[in-house]
């Protein structure tokens, strides 16, 4: 099949290189002409696992190609897929100027060049629920008597597995009420459910939901675990315990419910708002939501008590090492990242920090125009500081040489926000150790 796909961030570079693995042609479309001229040369714009060998594929046997020319792209596709960013507004609402804007752009291409045949545009970009309707609209508005359809297919790529993701999906779902558009799309997803995962195909405002639904659920899982580890340490529990205990339930399920420092990324933090400010429009107090945010917003503030209270409320003039800076592992993405929350309470008391990220610093730095010290590895971080903070749970992280941490701190002290290490073996190595919902370790 021929498809476009509009917009390469995360979402569609990863889409549009996966669907060219599968035989397809793909033109992916950016107005960002550098960034094209990049990827022409093969550069990948992003830290995706997998991705590079599928890219550099791809472009290779003529498969996957750039371009910033939409009109170019309009011509030589029957699919047309719609990878735009959604940045969230001030009352938490998705933005959707990109999306609707695209859409304008393709009614007047259609009104002007009405016999290029039938065109399927699909909403990849998570969108709230009546957008496929708003898309329809904007395109007819300029050519009303044009023969296309719209439908929502919304992603469900966790950054870090996207490429594993989309070639083996757990479910694809699309949203759909035309019968041409749904023969098509089940063609296209084919070679990717032959293991028998399956395809869901409903209306577009149920598969619009179903992707906010998705998000909020996984986020209030997080919330609740923290919640959770939160009253541990007051009772004495152990919130580890407490996971596997509960986990074991097949009705719960062992995944996201590792407690932590809080969620972040492009997706969880801007998506629960999203629905919530869906129900404020449609007049639902959505309160499960509101607390879900609320719970997030205080837990990396709760962290940052810890090491306060560690120091008696005096951390002016401390210096902090910190491994990890991007939202999750595997990935470069810093945005809405508990560590810009945990770095900016610590610069305002008056303390400062050398990070290390094995992927995210250049992001990071550009975020803060160099105003935080990073270390060029691991244990450069350690050099000289007071103590050690774990923000992001990367796989090097996880079996450091621990007497050489010890030698290189200033106090063996360590501040775990995803719960890395064995108590047991802090005290062994006679750490002071601080984590999420378990017993402090003291020296």
């Amino acid at each position: 099949m021929k498809i476009s796909v509009i917009g390469t961030g995360y979402v569609g570079l990863v889409s549009g290189t996966c669907f060219a693995e599968t035989g397809n042609d793909v033109i992916c479309v950016d107005i960002d002409a550098n960034k094209v001229d990049k990827m022409k040369e093969g550069i990948v714009p992003i830290y995706e696992p997998g991705l590079e060998i599928l890219f550099e594929r791809n472009i290779k046997y003529g498969r996957l190609s750039f371009t910033t020319d939409l009109h170019k792209a309009i011509l030589n596709s029957e699919i047309l897929f719609l990878c735009l960013p959604t940045p969230q507004d001030g009352d938490g609402s998705a933005d959707l100027k990109y999306v609707i804007g695209v859409a304008e752009d393709l009614g007047k291409f259609f009104h002007d060049n009405p016999d290029i045949g039938f065109k399927i545009l699909v909403n990849k970009s998570t969108v709230p629920v009546g957008t496929s309707e708003k898309v329809r609209f904007a395109v007819k508005k300029y050519a009303p008597d044009f023969d296309f359809d719209v439908a929502s297919n919304p992603e469900f790529l966790r950054e870090g597995m996207a490429v594993e993701d989309f070639m083996k999906p757990e479910r694809v779902v699309v949203g759909t009420s035309n019968q041409k558009t749904k023969s098509v799309l089940e063609e296209l997803y084919e070679p990717f459910i032959r293991s028998g995962n399956p395809i869901f195909f409903m209306d577009e405002k149920s598969a619009e939901m179903t992707k906010y639904a998705a998000n909020s659920f996984l986020a209030t899982k997080i919330s609740f675990m923290n919640e959770i580890a939160n009253l541990c340490e007051i009772t004495g529990a152990d919130v580890d315990k407490v996971r596997i205990g509960i986990g074991s339930d097949s009705r719960i399920g062992k995944r996201f419910l590792f407690p932590g420092i809080g969620f972040g990324g492009s997706c969880f933090p801007k998506d629960v708002k999203a629905l919530i400010n869906t129900s404020n429009e449609n007049n639902y107090d959505f309160q499960i939501l509101k607390s879900v945010v609320e719970i997030n917003n205080l837990q990396g503030i709760r962290f940052f008590e810890k090491i306060k209270l560690h120091y008696n409320c005096k951390i002016k003039g401390k210096h902090f090492a910190m491994w990890g800076l991007a939202f999750k592992p595997n990935t470069d993405d810093v945005r809405d990242a508990p560590s810009i929350k945990i770095i900016d309470l610590l610069m305002k008391a008056g303390a400062s920090v050398t990070a290390y990220d094995p992927e995210a610093m250049d992001n990071f730095n550009e975020m803060y125009n160099g105003k935080i010290k990073l270390a060029k590895g691991t244990y450069k971080a350690l050099e000289n500081a007071d103590a050690l903070i774990i923000v992001t749970e990367w796989n090097e992280f996880r079996k450091p040489d621990f007497s050489r941490v010890k030698a290189l701190l200033k106090k063996p002290v360590i501040f775990d926000g995803r719960n890395l290490y064995d108590i047991d073996k802090m005290q062994d190595f006679h750490f002071t150790y601080y984590s999420i919902g378990r017993n402090v370790v003291k020296f």
